[in-house]
């Protein structure tokens, strides 16, 4: 039976029209589902083992992310997966808080707003992806909670032949859970610091008829903030899996609708650093700093096997995704004078992001020979529209940077303005991304893997401006002008190879290279979509080690990044702009994932490059410096231990520490933030059906700073605590 282009069109259609979701200001309970489960276990998707260690880099588990089911041990490039059993000890309910995991990632980067997701891996930005669909804009995304999350997959480096165009540092997917044909239930509540509470549920099972599971996953949440800065969220995701003959069709519909307050500037740069000797709340920010941000995503998805050699998916997905916001514009014309804070603005905005994703992937598993193949075949289409909206206001300047008091006493009072000294923009974005790609993972001995993908991009971008914004061009000069449609079409190819040998039963030396382009079509720099795209080229090298079946597990890998015209958001002449530059990454990275004993596990990773700015035409002398929130090193252990009180076992105790180095606002390295260490605690009891933990953050109640903008550093959250109770039935 062939999949029916028609029943995915009558299944979105009938999504849209009864999804009703509310937006009242007081979140509800329900977030991350799991299982029943153990400390050490972790339930997992009907693809993979009912039960699986609880490890990071676990050699036999496969990931979604490799598109191939190729387990991670055979794959030559580096993949990570986490956990949702890890989370859960570490008292994670943000996927902000679950990456130091996994090695090379950071908060932060260029355009980093602080209230939605922006990472970096390996020194370059990462792309966000849900059971393998992008979150559409490149920039201004989305703020992921961990309702009904499985795990977290991290591929670095350029994902190439199986994402096209997307950043170069690597690839986050993150991957929900599936109904299960046996009924299950359960949910969780957190209370803690600064006003937090968080609370989560689940139910799957069987519907009742023939082969229709069903699942249904939701989150609520509300917070004071830890400098007051308040945020609500609600999420449901409800899902079905329909298994009838060779097909297996999953539907599931995301919605999330969230409320946060933005603080672009965090602490002031004085002198080169966050200034010093301010209350831990001080505020530079507007009080009327906030955000709104929701979207809906249905996906239906068709795994037809039709043989034991062809299993044809077809994978459909549409999101659909609006940002409000009030923020202030960040850039490093707002600095320090005397004792008064300058050039403060506010921004107002709107987007609107509508993106339709078309998958279809034959794999093809046969053999000639003696050499096995999985080949993934496969062709995409993306459809995007993007519409945004947004203007400057200038803010009265702040007396005292010692005792901030920002004089500001409504938004009525202010005047919204657009022009070259105020960002500014009114435009309508489409894109068309047409995709043909191919990758064969070889088994050519069973020690010998091989992996060779290619990838050909048809990419249609174009920009209407609604408006002429008085001295903006494109990024060869000319003019932007209202009611014009500016285009470009492209046709890169992207491509990678790589080979592991199993050297010995637990040592397996590997080798990588891929190239990627990325279009750079995104609603914050919205001339960049119609300039020509970035490109990356990554070599890496690495052994992968697994010993005593799989109980210690060491990763290691060298890596070698370079990128060509990059869009750099920087200020000239007190003018906000975007330069177009290139970088370079280098270094090395090593996780562990030890089982030291049945009842002591340690997780810990090590991640040291040098990132830096090649060269830059447009004349800013920034030719050696490193990019912005790039740390020369990072660290991260995660260590738990379990035992019995009085004969009554399931305690566990956990602590961890996480380290990075000092990082730049901009590409001018003027202003910087320093570096820091932070420790965790956790304790916690686990019975069979429920369990009860506490984790406490920043023990020492450090000041330390998650992210560096061009205005002002991100504060780190200060000692705080929070209580889990859950249960699972």
């Amino acid at each position: 039976m062939k999949s029916s282009p028609s029943l995915i069109a009558i299944a979105v259609s009938v999504a849209f029209s009864t999804l009703s979701f509310s937006s009242a200001a007081n979140a509800q309970q329900a977030q991350q589902s799991q299982p029943p489960s153990t400390l050490n276990t972790v339930v997992v998707r009907a693809t993979r083992p009912t039960t699986a260690p609880d490890n990071v880099n676990d050699p036999d588990q496969t990931a979604d992310v490799s598109k191939t089911g190729t387990p991670i041990g055979d794959l030559p490039m580096t993949v990570q997966e986490i956990p949702s059993g890890l989370l859960k000890e570490q008292g994670a309910t943000k996927l902000q808080q679950s990456l130091s995991n996994a090695t090379g990632v950071n908060s932060g980067g260029p355009d980093a707003k602080g209230f939605f997701d922006h990472f970096m891996i390996r020194g370059l930005q990462a792309q966000i992806y849900t059971d393998g669909f992008s979150d559409g804009d490149q920039v201004n995304g989305v703020s992921h909670s961990l309702n009904g999350v499985e795990r977290i997959e991290v591929l670095e480096g350029p994902g190439s032949s199986l994402f096209g165009s997307g950043p170069p540092g690597g690839t986050i997917n993150i991957v929900h859970y599936t109904p299960s044909p046996t009924l299950q239930y359960g949910g969780s509540i957190q209370a803690g610091s600064f006003g937090t509470v968080w609370g989560s549920a689940y139910v799957t099972g069987p519907t009742g008829l023939s082969g229709l599971n069903y699942r249904v996953d939701a989150t609520g949440a509300r917070s004071d903030g830890y400098r007051s800065l308040s945020y609500w969220d609600k999420e449901i995701r409800p899902a079905v899996e329909w298994k009838f003959g060779d097909h297996k069709i999953d539907f599931s519909l995301e919605a999330q609708d969230s409320r946060s307050t933005p603080d672009s500037y965090g602490i002031i740069y004085y002198n080169g650093t966050p200034i010093r000797n301010v209350p831990f709340d001080a505020k530079y920010s507007t009080p009327f700093a906030y955000a709104r941000a929701s979207y809906v995503r249905p996906t239906l998805t068709d795994e037809w096997k039709v043989s034991d050699v062809l299993t044809i998916n077809n994978r459909l997905s549409f999101l659909h995704r609006s940002l409000e916001f009030f923020g202030n514009g960040d850039s490093s014309k707002t600095k320090v004078v005397g004792n008064e804070v300058v050039n403060r603005q506010l921004r107002q905005q709107n987007d609107s992001d509508n993106t339709l994703d078309y998958q279809l992937e034959p794999v093809w598993k046969f053999a000639t020979g003696n050499v096995k193949h999985t080949l993934l075949t496969g062709f995409e289409y993306q459809h995007q529209t993007i519409n945004t909206d947004r203007s400057t206001a200038d803010l009265p300047n702040i007396e005292d940077v010692f005792a901030p008091v920002p004089p500001e006493t409504s938004i009525a009072s202010l005047h919204f303005l657009c022009d070259a000294k105020h960002s500014c923009d009114n435009d309508h974005l489409v894109a068309n991304f047409y995709s043909l790609y191919a990758t064969d993972q070889v088994d050519a001995t069973s020690k010998l893997k091989i992996r060779v993908g290619v990838r050909k991009d048809w990419w249609q971008t174009s920009l209407t401006p609604n408006i002429t914004v008085p001295g903006r061009v494109d990024n060869e000069g000319v003019p932007i002008l209202a009611g014009n449609t500016y285009s470009r079409n492209d046709a890169p190819v992207s491509w990678n190879i790589g080979a592991l040998y199993k050297l010995t039963p637990w040592m397996s030396p590997y080798f990588g290279i891929s190239k990627s382009y990325l279009t750079n079509f995104n609603s914050e720099n919205t001339q960049t979509g119609i300039g020509a795209p970035e490109s990356a080229l990554q070599y890496e090298v690495g052994v992968k080690f697994s010993l005593l079946d799989g109980q210690y597990v060491l990763n290691t890998a060298l890596f070698d990044v370079s990128r060509d015209n990059v869009a750099t958001p920087t200020t000239v002449n007190n003018i906000e702009t975007v330069v177009y530059d290139s970088q370079r990454t280098q270094g090395g990275e090593a996780s562990l994932d030890a089982g030291i004993t049945d009842n002591w596990h340690v997780i810990a990773n090590f991640t040291a490059q040098h990132a830096y700015v090649t060269s830059n035409p447009q004349g800013i002398t920034a030719v050696g410096h490193r990019p912005q929130d790039v740390p020369a090193f990072m660290a991260n252990l995660w260590s738990t231990y379990t035992f019995a009180i009085a004969g009554h076992p399931g305690f566990h105790v956990g602590a961890g520490i996480n380290y990075m180095s000092k990082v730049y606002s901009d590409i001018s390295n003027i202003n910087s933030v320093p570096s820091y260490v932070i420790a965790n605690a956790a304790f916690g009891y686990q019975a069979n059906h429920w369990g009860v933990d506490l984790n406490v953050h920043n023990l020492t109640n450090r000041r330390y700073f998650i992210a560096a903008n061009e205005a002002g550093a991100y504060l780190g959250e200060p000692l705080s605590a929070y209580v889990t109770l859950h249960a699972d039935f």
